[in-house]
């Protein structure tokens, strides 16, 4: 496992929920959404969405080699 590889991958996870996390929540509202409100969200969500597989695909790589350090699986 390549530690150094996971740590940056955690906190690229972190950064992305800090900044598209709270724009995707539902919203209760009463008033439907307007054509603008709906493709923001739709950006955003694809945004989330490409940049969550980046950051699961450092995951699986960080888990799939060994780092420095760490005996390689037999």
């Amino acid at each position: 496992m390549d530690t150094n590889r996971l740590k940056e991958a955690y906190q690229q996870l972190e950064a992305l929920d800090d900044r598209l996390s709270y724009k995707l929540r539902s919203r209760s509202t009463l008033v439907s959404p307007t054509t603008e409100q709906l493709d923001a969200r739709l950006k955003d969500v694809a945004s989330y969405t490409l940049e969550l597989k980046d950051i699961l695909r450092e995951f699986m790589l960080a888990f799939a080699k060994p780092g420095t350090g760490q005996r390689p699986p037999s």
